[in-house]
């Protein structure tokens, strides 16, 4: 028996422990680290300042290695031609940047209006996408860096040799595109291959998490879909390689469909089943062709199937040779010329709320970091729009936790900071050091924000040091404008805008719920009387609303996620909410395995049935988008609820009706 000491002790030391959401960020993830990775980041960021050091140009080398710094931060995607796009073109604009704060340096409030003005049109170009956000970033940090730090020589030596810098980073993560240049979209179809295989071995079984495996297989799709067709983006002809990945991710789609099917048998799938798919995964990999003829159990209900179907359809496509380039499905979402998307992106960014909200936000912030500065003497002043510039980025994560740990990750990596340059004698003992250093950051990059924060500062300390010899005094100054920006981000970028995010994430999570109740329309709609050309645009409708609908819920899902990282209240409503996501995957999921089982014989349901469904459905988003907190919205179905194939699809509706009725 626990005695009221023991228990009183364990309260004190509950209320004393550090909250979930902090701990949440300052908890490494688990990651493998990238050797090849860390090898270029060394030698990308070393080799320039040893060669300004062997001219006799250290601040050179610097400024050099500084681009560098920030290509092996961009170097985040994993096929070649992303790779490049990732890299080179936030670099134009970080030269961009550089250029224009330097043509401002000294000039006072004209700086002020300068960097005030960069900082809204970085904020709104990081809306367009991955890569416009992390070339947002680098234009608003290089502007604040060159209207901050008298640079060396005429106004555009920095930018070219910032320029540099990331073309080195560039020309070593491109070194093995010649014998590796489809491997990363190979790796990607083969895993989705091996989700969707760990996917089909937990339907039907208890003792698995079937929920997270489908969330894993939405993952691997998304990654799959996103390299290939962005290689097809470019390349509008028919070419075998290209096809035959596309042909192979595409057959995945009716497996992956059959796997909701089976999960309802309650009954586990023979293993030869996910066998034969990590098999086809390693085919898939290795670019083997010709296997043999699959050898599997004979089906005897609907589901069973359906995947078995599925399954030899796949292998079919994924042993052939060469594909028919005619019978591949480009609706899934094959990008549109880049011409196109160029003018899409920006009619959206011009005319979207969140993007001018967004960049208001970040020039509110960067304007008042640069008056602070202008009005009271802050050593090395740059530092502190830098360090809102970090912080403020919604889409790398939650601002507030970013604020937190950012300023938790600096003041850690100031440490080592400290001791490098209060220990290490300046000259070429940095290279060996900022070798160290800078192999460090992939390294710990994934780990978290704050271990990432912790491994840069010395590297940016180091070549600080290397521009403007202040050694150790370097090191104070560091940390007090860092917790100065972190202050600016969080009161004048985070509390000063109180956005109803509940409710925001009540509106995407209804637009959800209707685009399910379009969807299970869809799904059985009249299909009598059609040819055979109509009949297969239509399964390409639907499995392309079907994969709307997940990515759409994905996103949910890491909206969902950065908040729990939020303190309260937000982090709390988010757990509130976080039951009716998994509930509406659920619902999808149902209404993908009633169409998966008509198609393989189940008897179809009925007009009546349908509409009732797709009421309930209407009616639980209508609800669901003008609750603030979650309310009781259950009905009675109209159809028997444990008969015909939407059953299951009833049931699951009912799950998500109780679910809000116990948040009220």
């Amino acid at each position: 028996m626990i005695s009221p000491r023991r228990r009183a002790t364990a309260r004190q030391a509950t209320r004393l422990a550090p909250p979930e959401w902090l701990l949440s960020g300052l908890r490494p993830k688990a990651a493998p680290i990238p050797w090849g990775a860390v090898v270029r980041a060394a030698l990308a960021l070393a080799t320039p300042l040893a060669v300004g050091l062997a001219l006799g140009r250290p601040t050179y080398g610097a400024l050099a290695a500084m681009g560098a710094l920030y290509g092996v931060i961009s170097d985040t995607a994993d096929a070649y031609r992303l790779r490049l796009l990732h890299i080179a073109i936030p670099q134009l604009f970080g030269a961009l940047g550089l250029t224009l704060g330097s043509l401002v340096f000294g000039q006072g409030w004209i700086a002020v209006a300068t960097l005030t003005l960069v900082a809204l049109v970085s904020g709104m170009i990081s809306s367009i996408g991955a890569v416009a956000s992390v070339a947002g970033l680098l234009l608003l940090i290089n502007s604040v860096v060159g209207a901050g730090l008298p640079l060396p020589g005429p106004w555009w030596l920095a930018p070219l040799l910032f320029a540099c810098g990331g073309l080195c980073v560039l020309l070593l993560a491109l070194l093995g595109w010649p014998f590796r240049g489809r491997v990363a979209e190979r790796t990607a179809v083969a895993d989705a291959y091996r989700a969707c295989a760990d996917l089909l071995e937990s339907a039907g079984r208890a003792d698995t998490d079937y929920d997270a495996l489908r969330q894993a297989v939405t993952g691997a799709l998304n990654q799959a879909y996103d390299l290939v067709l962005a290689r097809r983006a470019r390349d509008h002809g028919r070419r075998g390689p290209l096809v035959r990945l596309l042909a192979q991710l595409s057959v995945l789609i009716p497996l992956v469909e059959a796997a909701p099917a089976a999960q309802l048998r309650s009954r586990p799938l023979p293993d030869e089943i996910p066998a034969a798919v990590r098999e086809l995964a390693q085919a898939i990999e290795e670019s083997r062709l010709g296997g043999t003829e699959l050898d599997l159990p004979a089906p005897a209900t609907p589901s069973e199937r359906a995947v078995d179907a599925a399954l030899r359809h796949a292998a079919r496509v994924v042993h052939k040779a060469d594909p028919d380039p005619y019978n591949v499905d480009d609706r899934l979402g094959r990008p549109a010329a880049l011409g196109v998307r160029i003018r899409r992106a920006g009619r959206d960014m011009l005319f979207s709320e969140s993007s001018w909200r967004y960049g208001l936000r970040l020039a509110l912030c960067i304007g008042l970091a640069q008056i602070l500065v202008s009005m009271i003497a802050v050593p090395r002043s740059y530092w502190v729009a830098l360090t809102v510039t970090f912080v403020l980025k919604p889409d790398f994560g939650s601002v507030f936790s970013r604020g937190v740990l950012r300023a938790l990750g600096t003041a850690a990596g100031l440490v080592t900071a400290a001791a490098v340059l209060s220990q290490v004698p300046r000259g070429w003992w940095d290279v060996p050091v900022l070798l160290m250093l800078a192999g460090c950051i992939p390294a710990v990059s994934a780990k978290s924000y704050a271990f990432q924060t912790a491994a840069i500062t010395p590297v940016i300390l180091l070549l600080s040091d290397v521009l403007n010899h202040q050694g150790f005094a370097l090191v104070l100054p560091r940390l007090v404008d860092s917790l100065i920006g972190c202050a600016i981000a969080l009161i004048a970028g985070y509390l000063l805008w109180p956005e109803s995010w509940h409710s925001r994430i009540g509106d995407r999570l209804a637009d959800a719920v209707d685009d399910t109740a379009d969807y299970l329309t869809y799904a059985f709609g009249p299909t009598t009387g059609r040819t055979e050309e109509e009949t297969a645009a239509d399964q390409a409708e639907r499995v392309r609303r079907r994969r709307v609908i997940y990515r759409d819920l994905s996103v949910v899902r890491t909206e969902f996620q950065r908040a729990l990282t939020e303190p309260p209240p937000t982090g709390t409503r988010a757990a509130a909410w976080w039951p009716l996501v998994v509930a509406l995957e659920r619902i999808v999921d149902a209404t993908t395995a009633a169409r998966v089982r008509v198609n393989h014989g189940a008897p179809p349901p009925g007009a009546a049935e349908i509409a009732d469904a797709e009421r309930q459905l209407r009616e639980l988003a209508a609800r669901v988008r003008s609750s603030v907190v979650l309310v009781d919205v259950r009905e009675e179905w109209s159809a028997a609820d444990d008969e015909g194939v939407l059953a299951p699809l009833r049931r699951e509706v009912r799950a998500a009706q109780a679910i809000t009725s116990q948040r009220g």
